[in-house]
């Protein structure tokens, strides 16, 4: 007999009973019994986290639980850190870990916070030394990377970004919205990020700028040193002109425009035709000038790019557009330092990367200091991933996003096989892709 259509609608059986009729396209949905994740890519991150010992840097720097049953601060920020690299933006998102039994069971995470413990936890642990706390993991992690790198120096790029909040305690920054502007420094050579600080809105990004800088110079590990600093106009400062000299580091810092710089520029004369590298034209041109602030110890150099202003009329009568970059590395031609410099615009794709590919963009407290320990361990999603990839994979994953990562690596459907005592975690994916996954294990397992 076969199956007639019910006057509502609905499917009929052999039987004649009615049926309803879930969707459009012809299967029904079923809740499994079987242990099956559909992110079986989490457990191959929870393997590196393991390589870098994350576990145990955490309690080293926080404080242990009030009581037996209080949970140890690394269940939080592990299960924290899987979110944010399986895509979480909310703490409401670590529903989807903590509902993922076969996951959790199969990376040792049985026992889980309740997701609403979450936010209280931030709160306490931000105003009890939990910010510190992660700073000290976050460095751990970039000085054991570093310290496998051949390289011995590095160039370092400083910037800071508007994160928009409508927080009770958010400042108005300068863009004329909410929120906080945390500043971080970034090597240029393998995208770590170096150093961090979460700031409320209003806070100048050029504050404590040395303070930032030795910050920066004390997360390094023995051997290591930062030759080169690039910073937007933030950091044009007697003091950390000063600083750079006095620590022998070479510097590209785009100069604020005040009135001692325009007087410098106009005295410019060895202007010539600015090409790309390549030797192509770029309209503009470039030249050089010798300039001294009040509170420098020795003059530097200012390159210059000037181009036809497009906009010239009755309010603007100004013939040129000009940029001016000031730099200490006069081994090099004018054309030379503003190609270096300008590939500082990286370090704003790695702020985007921290943003939008960690959920960074927005904050989950109206709490500052819960804020703060939250983007800190937001740092260390990040550079754990980077750690992933410079330590554990293949070379042509290197400049690999966390959302390509997340498409190619992390959405993969497992299921777990238990034969007596052993495990298995039997993937739906490529050859190449179980290759993947293999290569990244057998790694972290030789790195410990």
């Amino acid at each position: 007999m076969k199956k007639s259509i019910h006057p509502m609608g609905e499917n009929l059986n052999q039987e004649g009973k009615a049926m309803i009729q879930q969707g459009f396209l012809p299967f029904k949905l079923k809740i499994s019994e079987e242990e099956i994740t559909p992110r079986s890519g989490l457990a191959i991150y929870a393997e590196v986290l393991r390589a870098l010992r994350i576990r145990g840097r955490v309690e080293r720097y926080f404080p242990r639980p009030g009581s037996n049953r209080g949970y140890k601060a690394s269940r939080y920020i592990e299960a924290l850190l899987l979110m944010l690299y399986g895509g979480g933006r909310h703490i409401e998102d670590l529903r989807e870990i903590r509902d993922d039994g076969a996951l959790r069971r199969l990376i040792g995470l049985e026992e889980m916070p309740s997701c609403s413990t979450f936010g209280d936890w931030l709160v306490r642990l931000g105003r009890g030394g939990g910010i510190e706390g992660m700073a000290g993991v976050n460095e751990e992690v970039v000085g054991e990377v570093l310290a496998k790198d051949e390289r011995e120096a590095y160039s370092l790029d400083v910037d800071a970004t508007v994160i928009e909040a409508d927080k009770r305690e958010a400042r108005w920054t300068y863009k004329k919205v909410k929120g906080y502007q945390p500043i971080l420094g970034f090597l240029k050579d393998n995208s770590l990020c170096l150093a961090y600080e979460f700031r409320q809105g209003n806070e100048p990004s050029g504050s404590k700028a040395v303070e930032f800088l030795e910050r920066c110079e004390q997360a390094l590990p023995e051997g290591k040193k930062i030759t080169h600093l690039r910073s937007d106009s933030a950091f044009y400062q007697a003091e950390v002109l000063n600083w750079c000299e006095e620590k022998e580091k070479k510097y590209t810092i785009t100069a604020a425009k005040d009135k001692g710089v325009w007087e410098a520029v106009k005295t410019v004369r060895d202007w010539k035709r600015l090409l790309t590298p390549e030797g192509e034209e770029t309209g503009r041109e470039v030249g050089s000038a010798v300039h001294i602030m009040n509170k420098t110890l020795l003059p530097f150099t200012l390159i210059v790019q000037r181009w036809p202003n497009p906009q010239m009329d009755l309010f603007r009568p100004e013939e040129w557009c000009y940029q001016v970059i000031a730099t200490n590395m006069d081994e090099l031609e004018p054309e030379e330092v503003v190609w270096f410099h300008n590939q500082r615009g990286q370090v704003e794709n790695l702020i985007k990367e921290l943003k939008l590919g960690f959920g960074m963009e927005q904050m989950v407290s109206g709490d500052f200091l819960a804020n703060a320990l939250y983007f800190s361990i937001g740092v260390l999603a990040y550079n754990t991933t980077q750690a992933q990839k410079l330590l554990f994979m293949e070379e042509e994953w290197r400049q690999t996003t966390i959302a390509t990562l997340r498409w190619r690596l992390v959405e993969v459907a497992g299921k777990i096989i238990r034969h007596g005592r052993k495990v298995i975690l039997r993937i739906v994916a490529s050859p190449d892709k179980v290759r993947i996954f293999l290569l990244i294990r057998q790694r972290c397992f030789a790195f410990r």
